[in-house]
Parts: structure tokens; C-alpha cells; sequence
């Protein structure tokens, strides 16, 4: 009985490896976030394993059903919708269940967008903080004041109805902070934008947001280099 949790691509079809492929052929069944978009995947490599959903408001009947396939000799593998399970991802919930049951978890490796957004950011990468995204409401306003005096580079997901919001808040409380900004990594349309978010704003104030986003401040004392 194995949990293997397989990182797939975050945008781009060709970027998954060789052994994921092999991994989710050969498992007795594929634990997806959504299953119709786990699809298109699975006919692109002729992937034929059988396919379950396990998602946000998956409730403790169906953790249970795939705890109970495991300690039955089931090996599953776990996918998210994009990048790496685990990582700001419901699938957390199963992994942290099968260790305690004691089930092998092995993980194969691949794509993940914040660093993908970090490893082409020009920003320090020796130290950084992930955040995963930020609060809605409670408590933003003072993790981002927090954020400001930190000397580490520090990465965090966002959407796109919130981005303007956040970008504001930045400038507010951040005023010549340097940050990037990438979206739609891997796809047709990957951006890349670097300067203060107040300039990052008025781009996107021109152009309507959209896509998912990555925002990678730099530390509290980063000096751009001419």
C-alpha cells in the first residue's frame, strides 16, 4: 500500500516526467482535485487508471473510503488540479491521513508555479518565505505591514479578482517595495513584470487581470542592480 502524491503540469502539457506518467499508469486509482480536468491530462499521455475525486468539501465519508483502499494493499496516487499536491492544496488532508495510518507516501517531483515564478524572478533565492495566499480579510492588513520589515524574499499566491486589491495594499504600505509579478505561468500568454506595485498596478488598471498570480516581494533591503 503506497500513496504516491505526483506533481503535474501547471500549465503547459510536456512539463510532467517520464516516471509521473509511468506512476499514474500503473496505481489502482488516481485521487484528483477535479476529475474533468485530471482528464485532459489522462488522454494527452493515454493514461486508463481510474479516477476519484478528492477535493476542498470532500467530506470524512470519502477520506475514509481511500484510507480504507489503502490499508487494503491499494496503491493510489494523489494529483491536483496543477503543480504538486500538498502544496496549498486540499490533497494535504489525505497525505497527513495515510502517514498516520502509516502508509508509504512517496513523492514524485515536478512542477510547482511559485517557484517557477521564484527561479525566474531575478530576486534572492537563498533565503525566501511561501505563504501560500494570503488572508481575505482578518489579519491582511497587519501580515502585510509584518511583510515589510522582513529581509527574506517572500512568495505568495493570488487571483485575479483580487489582485488590483492587493497590489494597492502593497503600494499603500510598501511604497517603493521592488516585486515581481508572473501569471499564466507555462501557458501562451506567461507575463512577467518587475518594478514597484504601484507601477505593476497601473499596468494591470490598462489590462484586465487574468490568469493566476504569483507575487514574489523582495527583502525589506534589495537594491535593484543597473
Amino acid at each position: 500500500m503506497t500513496l504516491y502524491t505526483v506533481a503535474t503540469p501547471i500549465g503547459n502539457l510536456s512539463d510532467i516526467t517520464f516516471r509521473a506518467v509511468e506512476i499514474l499508469k500503473k496505481v489502482d486509482l488516481i485521487v484528483a482535485e477535479d476529475t474533468r480536468h485530471a482528464g485532459i491530462l489522462m488522454r494527452k499521455y493515454n493514461i486508463q487508471t481510474y479516477l476519484e475525486s478528492f477535493h476542498a468539501h470532500s467530506g470524512p465519508a470519502k477520506l475514509e473510503k481511500l484510507i480504507e483502499m489503502l490499508r487494503s494493499g491499494k496503491d493510489l496516487a494523489l494529483i491536483s488540479d496543477a503543480g504538486t499536491p500538498g502544496i496549498s492544496d486540499p490533497g494535504f488532508v489525505l497525505i497527513r491521513a495515510a502517514r498516520e495510518e502509516g502508509t508509504q507516501v512517496i513523492p514524485i517531483p515536478g512542477p510547482s508555479a511559485f517557484l517557477a515564478a521564484l527561479q525566474a524572478s531575478g530576486l534572492p533565492t537563498d533565503k525566501f518565505l511561501y505563504l501560500g495566499f494570503l488572508p481575505l480579510k482578518k489579519g491582511r492588513q497587519k501580515l502585510l505591514a509584518e511583510l515589510a520589515e522582513e529581509d527574506r524574499t517572500v512568495v505568495f499566491y493570488e487571483s485575479p479578482h483580487r489582485i488590483l486589491k492587493t497590489l494597492s495594499q502593497i503600494a499603500e504600505i510598501m511604497e517603493d517595495r521592488y516585486i515581481t509579478v508572473a501569471r499564466e505561468l507555462t501557458k501562451i500568454y506567461e507575463e512577467f513584470l518587475s518594478g514597484t506595485a504601484e507601477e505593476i498596478l497601473d499596468h494591470f488598471k490598462e489590462k484586465k487581470p487574468k490568469g493566476e498570480f504569483v507575487i514574489i516581494l523582495a527583502p525589506k533591503n534589495f537594491k535593484k542592480q543597473k
